[in-house]
């Protein structure tokens, strides 16, 4: 079934408007028609509709009964280190669709590419795009928060960090996913900072644990950038018990 994310600023009671893009694609690419089933989310909702038709090539959706929520309890925030070349695409896909609440990049010491303040802001709506993308394919309810880039400075003075935080390091060992799970069975909320290519300095790592970050290992193998937050959110998901 079509899933679509409507205008939220057309919403009028138990009808949904598509989005100018979303309805040249229904009506042009998909050939939808009036009386189609397709699913809608609004304001956080999952809903079955079905076409109404359109107005000046703007579709108009009739919800017909709320379908059960994609969303995780654990909100989790993945801190990432800026990769190269489009790693960061393909990263913020993937994590949208494992279900991560807040994607901020980081600028650190090893990260090869350095963003301006203006390439920081188009990068972050390019991302803002692919995550949506992503959320209508996968269904979820609430599209992740994709933030402006930070330095570990800024990071490490936040105030609204996450209630647990973990940085996985080639050299931490013995404490895994499993032993953080084990140690704090309970929690809403959960960071994850990841590295870029070159990997962590130890003068960040020791920022980073006078912030409250806990080392942890992702096992013996020392993963790449884009496979190691991954790697890190989903196992964490499942302990969690947000993968049954």
């Amino acid at each position: 079934m079509h899933r679509f994310y409507p205008d939220p600023a057309l919403s009028r009671d138990d009808f949904e408007f598509l989005t100018a893009d979303d309805s040249r694609h229904a009506l042009t690419v998909l050939r939808l028609k009036a009386g189609t089933q397709v699913e809608v989310i609004s304001g956080g909702q999952r809903w079955l509709a079905e076409i109404v038709g359109e107005e000046n090539r703007i579709v108009c959706v009739r919800k017909l009964s709320p379908l059960p929520s994609t969303e995780p309890k654990l909100a989790i925030t993945l801190f990432q280190g800026i990769p190269k070349a489009d790693k960061m695409d393909w990263i913020v896909q993937k994590a949208t669709e494992l279900g991560v609440s807040r994607i901020i990049p980081i600028a650190m010491e090893r990260s090869v590419v350095r963003l301006s303040e203006a390439d920081g802001r188009k990068k972050t709506e390019r991302w803002q795009k692919i995550s949506r993308e992503a959320g209508k394919q996968c269904g979820r309810c609430f599209l992740p928060e994709i933030c402006l880039p930070l330095s570990i400075e800024q990071l490490t003075a936040k105030t609204d960090l996450p209630a647990l935080n973990v940085v996985p390091w080639e050299e931490a060992d013995g404490f895994g996913p499993l032993a953080l799970h084990n140690a704090w069975p309970k929690t809403d909320s959960l960071g994850i900072l990841i590295g870029p290519e070159g990997g962590i300095s130890s003068r960040e790592i020791g920022m980073l644990k006078s912030g409250g970050f806990l080392p942890m290992t992702l096992g013996k193998r020392i993963l790449r950038t884009e496979t190691a937050g991954i790697a890190a959110v989903a196992s964490l998901m499942c302990l969690y018990g947000e993968m049954e």
